[in-house]
């Protein structure tokens, strides 16, 4: 598990992003940072490979918080301190299966490479490059699910229509609820969110982390 943290973190540099000079690739990005996700996306990068599967295998949800011990230490995460430590917005919709159809209906067109609605059981070479990219990023950094990345899933376009189309979203409560389901055995939620538990770990009193 140690070695797999590496490549399902995603890191977004948002001073370098906005630097690209693309205009579509720019709009995403200002569109990312416009939705409240650039604290937990541009955080610090850092990633605690042996601290991570200890928190995982002993993670469990308690109380509504996610707990854990590492190397001895109990470790614990409630919403409020995970939607604080990323600045997330904690307003606005809160389930990503309840995402207005008529937006999805409007973000099918948008993100369209050809101007044909987009098909949501086909896959994301139908979309412009840069709502390919923001799919990507949805996908590793967000939802953090098994399959393959090419498919487009409703979930993963529920998630790029709230970026195409403004749509407020309680991002600390849809993103602790994804860490939830990380510690929850039987889920299909795969782990994930290396960078951003690591960075909580490092603030954790006692805990001394390795690299």
């Amino acid at each position: 598990m140690a070695a797999s943290f590496y490549s399902k973190s995603v890191h977004v540099d948002f001073e370098s992003a906005l630097a690209i000079g693309e205009p579509g690739m720019v709009s995403m990005f200002q569109a990312l940072i416009a939705s409240g996700l650039q604290g937990f996306l541009g955080c610090p990068a850092v990633v605690y490979e042996e601290a991570l599967v200890e928190f995982f295998t002993n993670g469990t949800v308690r109380n509504g918080l996610v707990v854990s011990t590492v190397n001895g230490v109990a470790v614990g995460i409630s919403e409020k301190l995970f939607a604080e430590t990323f600045d997330l917005p904690v307003d606005g919709l809160v389930d990503i299966s309840e995402m207005p159809k008529d937006k999805i209906f409007d973000a099918r067109s948008i993100v369209s490479l050809t101007g044909e609605p987009v098909t949501l059981s086909g896959l994301k070479s139908q979309m412009k490059m840069h709502y390919c990219l923001l799919c990507d990023i949805m996908a590793k950094s967000i939802s953090v699910k098994a399959g393959s990345f090419n498919a487009i899933t409703v979930e993963k376009f529920s998630l790029l229509t709230a970026m195409v189309c403004d749509v407020q979203m309680n991002w600390g409560r849809v993103l602790f609820g994804f860490l939830k389901k990380m510690v929850t055995p039987g889920t299909k939620q795969t782990k994930g969110f290396a960078i951003q538990i690591s960075l909580l770990l490092e603030s954790v009193p006692n805990l001394e982390l390795g690299a």
